[in-house]
């Protein structure tokens, strides 16, 4: 995830939790030295390793021996957009229960604990059935009875027992996140706890007990409270998704929809795990001072456990082309935001990096083209930002530009302010100084990124996965370097059109 997705998802209050370990500056003196990265990408090539395994999980392993420390990364191939119409918000849901433990970590007495558990759900389904039926005096009954049945069984887990097997081993980090299009599960140990690491996740994902899922529920829709229907711009967010994707599952929430996670049931979770944590769409990185001859036997040990399963197929619908320009209004009380969006070809376009280069030109900084016109020279905006692939871009996508409005200031001012600047790259070319000063702002992110075991593996496994192979990475430098004021100017002509235009409108509702 890019700088300004970063900045972007941080004001939605939708931000997904990235963490890196240093592994030493070799990459940042590679390119303070010599000007180019290409020598530090040419070691990385040398000393990444690839396998799959008989049941169809790949791993990429890359050795960096700055230091005694290792990054790893589980790459779950799904996301919002797998999940069934109806079903929102299970793939979120599964990532936070995947912290919940195994048969035997987080547990005092599983054997105990598991009848409890299937009593459980027998007394959410009766509850569900009564309150369908209006039977009050049953669900009161039930429910009571629910209750007493879920504190015998919080009585026999062991609360956050995987973070304290990870963190008193040395391990820092351990978190998790959930996309429109993937699920990430990291965190970094001491080099000498590798056999450690492969025991624990293959084991959460081998054996998971989604044990708390009523608890956790109720943790979701807080989440949900504190982010959307609390949040007026998370809110506008979600309604101008729907507004801008007609039939992709883009246009749904990650969260998921109000009353499609108070639906779910442990057994919608048990289906969906089942169907899409397959050995073959799972894919593992593996950074930091390692051996992948010990990687490769010790995967073999822990992970060819998991039994071959088909990979599973998600109906993806096309995105009809859009013919008419789109709008939404709401009003909230915020203050005003105004949001345009344009659609645009997924990550293995061949215009890609033109994208991504435009989206740097217009939004990259305080030295970019909104930041001075809108903010600082005409100040119709506090801020005025935008960027390329929202909000995912392994399918088609947009591109999503936004300003909150400065005080006394409308979002019609702010919407003629931020077309000007966008129709001009479509009649007048982009000075080679400033396309050279973006490219050079390309390359500085990419390395940055780079030069942590964990933004490693989060870069690699981000194209492996979505491209095909993670080389495509390091290609993307060269298709950067290639991109001209001719293409710029080609694919704004294209695509910033009021036809392909989708326009959110947040207004000040006085309470």
């Amino acid at each position: 995830m890019n700088q300004l997705k970063r900045l972007f998802a941080s004001l939605l209050t939708l931000a997904m939790i990235w963490w890196s370990l240093p592994a030493g500056n070799a990459l940042a003196k590679t390119t303070q030295n010599q000007g180019s990265i290409q020598p530090y990408l040419q070691q990385v090539v040398n000393n990444l390793t690839e396998f799959r395994l008989d049941n169809g999980m790949k791993f990429l392993v890359l050795e960096r021996h700055q230091a005694p420390v290792v990054s790893f990364l589980t790459y779950a191939d799904v996301g919002g957009v797998n999940e069934e119409s109806g079903k929102t918000g299970i793939a979120h849901f599964l990532e936070h229960l995947a912290f919940k433990g195994t048969t035997r970590i987080a547990t005092k007495d599983y054997q105990a604990e598991k009848p409890l558990l299937e009593r459980l759900e027998e007394l959410d389904n009766q509850i569900r059935t009564a309150k369908a039926a209006n039977q009050q005096e049953k669900v009161t009954s039930l429910t009571a009875e629910f209750q007493q049945v879920e504190a015998k069984a919080t009585a026999l887990v062991n609360q956050n027992e995987l973070g304290r097997i990870v963190e008193q081993a040395g391990g820092v980090g351990l978190n998790a996140s959930t996309s429109t299009e993937a699920t990430k599960y990291f965190y970094s140990f001491p080099a000498n706890k590798l056999e450690l690491w492969m025991s624990l996740e293959s084991e959460r994902f081998l054996e998971p007990v989604f044990r708390e899922f009523y608890k956790e529920k109720d943790v979701i829709l807080e989440e949900r409270r504190l982010r959307v229907d609390n949040s007026p711009i998370g809110l506008m967010i979600e309604k101008f998704n729907d507004v801008a994707y007609q039939v992709h599952p883009y246009k749904r929430p990650v969260i998921g929809y109000e009353q499609d996670i108070r639906n779910l049931t442990p057994a919608d979770l048990r289906e969906f795990f089942a169907t899409h944590y397959t050995p073959n769409n799972l894919t593992i990185a593996v950074v930091g001072d390692v051996n992948p001859v010990q990687v490769k036997q010790l995967a073999q040990t822990y992970f060819g456990r998991f039994q071959t399963k088909a990979k599973p197929q998600t109906k993806i619908p096309v995105e009809p082309k859009q013919t008419e320009t789109r709008q939404i209004t709401v009003e909230l009380p915020s203050q005003p935001w105004y949001l345009e969006g344009y659609h645009r070809p997924a990550i293995t376009h061949p215009d890609d990096a033109v994208y991504d280069i435009i989206a740097r030109i217009l939004s990259d900084g305080r030295t970019s083209r909104l930041y001075k016109s809108l903010v600082e020279q005409k100040q119709l905006a506090l801020s005025a930002q935008g960027f390329s692939g929202f909000p995912g871009d392994k399918y088609p996508n947009l591109m999503l530009f936004y300003a909150l409005t400065a005080p006394g200031k409308s979002v019609d001012t702010v919407a003629t302010a931020l077309r000007q600047e966008i129709d001009k790259l479509q009649i007048e070319t982009v000075t080679p100084e400033e396309l050279q000063r973006v490219k050079v702002q390309a390359k500085a992110e990419l390395v940055r990124s780079l030069d942590s075991n964990m933004g490693m593996a989060q870069q690699l496994l981000e194209y492996e996965v979505k491209t095909g192979s993670w080389k495509n990475l390091f290609a993307k430098l060269e298709q950067v370097a290639a991109v001209t004021p001719e293409d710029i100017q080609r694919v704004s002509k294209a695509t910033f059109t009021a036809e392909n235009r989708t326009v959110g409108k947040l207004l000040s509702k006085k309470v």
